[in-house]
């Protein structure tokens, strides 16, 4: 798969130092962007540190590039452990040296790294540098920011658009996680599917706090992948330009609009509209979507047998179920919905059986990468089990009011009935 890129730097119209520092490896098919910080100009030295250090691990790691089998979920993980592993050693390296260097002491960076590989794309990434995708017509921010910021709109405490005038407007580009500035930090990573016309954006908050979805899907688009960057620190420095600027863009040639990305599209848009993963971000969806595993069934097949052991959830992304319960039918799902859930909370055997009314497909979710997730996500896992937690009070209700019509139905006999049914 062909890709073209360039990216561009610029120092802004603030500040006297540009801290930002990218990174491009064509053989590897590597793009890094980290925006350092620190006085003395050790913020410079941070990041330089930092995208060369990443490079250094990738490549003396490139066996388990060259060896990677998209059908193989053991790679992907080797990949992404890899993309870790590289931060680590970063965060090492800037950590030492400044414990060497008491000046440069408090040092650090933020860090956004892109690998394409094939036709699947990992990303691993701390602080609150960006990656953007455009796909089609919309923009996705693939990374979520580890800033004060972020978390407490994450809890609620505070919506975005009322930051800047809160007791917390001078901690706004204050981080929770940053690269060197302790011994360790704790690493995000994503993998997901490349499609042709995708593009995407990583950058350094200078430029994304003077851009819109709209600023960033036209730009991307235009063809001439040389003229973007700079375009793209033009209108950040023509609307302030207050911080280091960096924009490096990668564009995947096609139009978008072949099978493959129209399944995938599906996919997505069918495992979002479910209510069990309702209000994920994208980026989340994609995690999800990554932990499952994809059934193909034909009509009268058995997903799953009443009475048995079960440890994964079904989402029908084609085709119809049949439920049933001691062979009587309970109801029949469609794409969107889902069923079997409860494996992911324990281990009570199937309550009925779901039997295909015809071909199709479904997502699986394992009890284990359930939990994995649960682990690893904790936003992301905030919103699965409240959504859990909603569609069981829903079946709890349901249940209820359908003892109650029962229990009416039969209050309501008339007494010639129950006359009838007496023995003689």
């Amino acid at each position: 798969m062909e890709i073209k890129y360039w990216a561009g730097t610029d120092v802004g119209r603030k500040r006297s130092e540009n801290e930002d520092n990218y990174l491009i490896d064509q053989n590897l098919r590597l793009f890094v962007v980290a925006d350092g910080m620190g006085g003395h100009a050790s913020g410079e030295i941070a990041s330089a540190l930092a995208v060369h250090t990443v490079r250094e691990v990738v490549a003396a790691g490139r066996d388990v590039l060259e060896r990677f089998d998209a059908s193989d979920p053991r790679a992907h993980i080797e990949v992404c452990t890899l993309l870790e592993h590289s931060i680590h050693v970063a965060c090492e390296r800037i950590h030492e040296k400044a414990q060497r260097e008491p000046e440069k002491r408090g040092m650090g960076t933020t860090l956004v790294v892109l690998l394409l590989i094939e036709d699947r794309g990992f990303i691993a990434y701390v602080g609150d540098s960006r990656i953007y995708l455009l796909r089609g017509d919309l923009v996705y921010q693939l990374t979520e920011d580890h800033s004060l910021m972020n978390e407490l709109v994450r809890q609620g405490k505070i919506r975005a658009d009322e930051f800047d005038d809160s007791p917390y407007a001078k901690l706004k580009h204050a981080m929770t996680r940053a690269v060197g500035v302790h011994a360790t930090v704790e690493v995000d990573t994503l993998d997901f599917d490349v499609i042709p016309g995708d593009a995407f954006l990583l950058c350094s908050d200078g430029l994304y706090e003077y851009l819109d979805d709209n600023d960033i899907r036209t730009l991307l688009a235009l063809p001439n992948v040389e003229e973007i960057p700079g375009r793209l620190i033009d209108v950040a420095n023509t609307r302030g330009g207050k911080d280091n600027i960096t924009a490096l863009v990668v564009q995947v040639p096609g139009d978008g609009t072949g099978d493959r990305a129209a399944a995938l599209n599906h996919v997505l848009e069918v495992l979002r509209g479910t209510p069990v993963f309702d209000g994920l971000s994208y980026r989340q969806a994609v995690r999800v979507l990554h932990a499952t595993r994809q059934v193909v069934f034909e009509e009268g097949d058995v997903l799953c047998a009443e009475g048995t052991a079960g440890d994964e959830m079904f989402v029908i992304v084609d085709g119809t179920v049949k439920l049933t319960k001691d062979g009587a039918p309970i109801t029949t799902l469609a794409a969107g919905d889902h069923f079997g859930e409860m494996a992911l909370i324990d281990q009570v055997p199937r309550s009925a059986t779901a039997t295909a009314a015809g071909p199709g497909r479904a997502l699986t979710l394992s009890r284990a990468d359930f939990h994995e997730i649960l682990r690893k996500e904790g936003p992301l896992a905030v919103k699965l089990l409240w959504n859990l937690l909603k569609v069981l009070g829903a079946r709890l209700r349901r249940t209820t009011a359908d003892l109650s019509e029962a229990r009416r139905e039969i209050v309501e006999i008339p007494d010639e009935l129950l006359e009838e049914a007496e023995p003689s």
